[in-house]
């Protein structure tokens, strides 16, 4: 909005609305990504205290337990990178329909086409994987280039 009809004051009321908007959005963010590692981690200790107290722990807690460390590790990776590591989205949501496939064969006991469709959703997802892995690889980001 920098245009040469502007006046000095409204130059610096821009600069310096921009430079609030920014501060406002970076406070929203950080805020907002304390909150999902706090929740990640409340969530994932109150799991941990219902399977201690079970005394035993089935495929689906553990799988629980490994979608909570990978939504731990996205975040930290947020943190560090301030990228959001797409792959990891593709590890929760591969895990997740793996708890599900296993609950509904131990529920249902037999296979039907319901799991067959997980199974290929599974697969669409692993490759979507090996896809986003080959286009870093090929294409990876310019160190240089600024997302900010």
């Amino acid at each position: 909005m920098n245009n040469n009809s502007s006046t000095p004051l409204e130059n610096s009321i821009d600069q310096m609305s921009v430079k609030l908007g920014n501060l406002l959005v970076t406070v929203f963010h950080r805020t907002m990504l304390f909150g999902i590692a706090l929740a990640t981690v409340w969530s994932a200790f109150f799991t941990f205290l219902e399977i201690m107290q079970k005394k035993t722990a089935s495929i689906e807690d553990l799988l629980l337990l490994f979608i909570y460390l990978e939504l731990g590790a996205m975040v930290g990776i947020y943190f560090k990178t301030n990228h959001m590591p797409v792959r990891f989205l593709i590890y929760v949501a591969i895990t997740a329909v793996t708890r599900l496939i296993i609950d509904l064969v131990n529920t249902k006991h037999e296979a039907d086409v319901t799991i067959l469709m997980m199974g290929l959703t599974i697969l669409i997802l692993a490759m979507s994987n090996a896809l986003v892995r080959y286009a870093s690889f090929k294409f990876p980001s310019r160190p240089d280039r600024s997302d900010n």
